[in-house]
């Protein structure tokens, strides 16, 4: 398997003879694992983790028109193997880009997470036939947020309140304070975005990956409830190891264990050429393809 060091020798080497030797590097990898899994591939990458402190790293629907160019010369008929590392974003913007993938490729769409697809990134997993995933792997909770405030969270607080100013009026002065916070609509904004988290993931579970379970509409209703369960996953950013999403009921399978040397080399190779990239330049995401069709978003001063 090729490390960390390995990876970046190359790099350095190739450096020597061309200006963009990280972009042509990482590449010949993305095209190795298409000809030998023999399935389009695009990876859709964030360099949150190397930048933290700058904003767009998400997903949004910006990102549509980067899928709309990695996906434009590809065969359907090939399936599509989508690469997801990143922090999560616009659920909308998901739906959006999901319904796009399904119109092309149809069921034929598996989701491999080399490190993290959190959030809104677990929701497109949620979408795919099948999810390979590592040792080192993780999903997350689909929870609705509202900057950074978890809308389950916000619906339990109402919840307390009512409670205990019924058990004892003098604590309405506090309460109000705490709740006043929060404009007129927004317990009903909650209420309807974890509504509408948990039935979008709900019907992709059942249309795609349960497809042919006889019993998949039950399987995907609790599925999908199981990772909408603030109560039960406590934080948005809890991290879900592939035996957790064996465990939730999820077609998972492990990268290490189901796909074979050269394939699992290709794969892991791909991420840490991902990791460099974002280390060494201004990338903050990238969405590109096995024929290196790209689009590149990089942090402006």
């Amino acid at each position: 398997m090729h490390s960390w060091n390995d990876i970046l020798l190359e790099i350095e080497k190739h450096q020597l003879e061309q200006p963009h030797a990280i972009d042509c590097v990482r590449r010949e990898y993305i095209k190795k694992l298409y000809k030998k899994e023999g399935r389009n591939v695009i990876a859709y990458y964030s360099g949150w983790l190397q930048k933290p402190d700058y904003e767009g790293s998400g997903l949004v629907d910006n990102d549509m028109n980067g899928f709309a160019i990695t996906v434009k010369n590809l065969d359907p008929d090939k399936g599509l193997d989508l690469v997801l590392h990143t922090p999560g974003g616009d659920p909308f913007a998901t739906e959006a880009i999901v319904s796009y993938l399904h119109g092309v490729f149809k069921e034929d769409i598996r989701a491999i997470v080399p490190q993290l697809a959190m959030s809104a990134g677990t929701m497109v997993a949620c979408a795919c036939k099948q999810i390979l995933m590592g040792k080192y792997s993780s999903l997350g909770p689909i929870d609705p947020q509202f900057g950074g405030v978890p809308a389950s969270g916000v619906i339990e607080e109402f919840v307390q309140a009512k409670k205990e100013v019924k058990q004892d009026p003098s604590s309405a002065l506090l309460w109000q304070l705490i709740i006043r916070k929060y404009h007129p609509t927004f317990l009903g904004e909650c209420k309807n975005a974890m509504d509408w988290a948990e039935e979008i993931v709900k019907k992709w579970l059942q249309e795609h990956m349960f497809a042919e379970a006889k019993d998949r509409a039950k399987i995907a209703k609790d599925v999908a409830a199981h990772l909408c369960d603030h109560k039960r996953h406590k934080n948005h950013g809890r991290h879900l190891s592939l035996e957790n999403c064996k465990k939730i009921g999820l077609n998972v399978q492990s990268i290490e264990d189901d796909l074979d040397g050269e394939s699992q080399d290709l794969v892991f190779t791909i991420h840490r050429m991902y990791m460099h990239t974002f280390e060494r330049t201004r990338a903050l995401k990238i969405i590109e393809n096995h024929l290196g069709e790209s689009m590149i978003h990089e942090i402006s001063d």
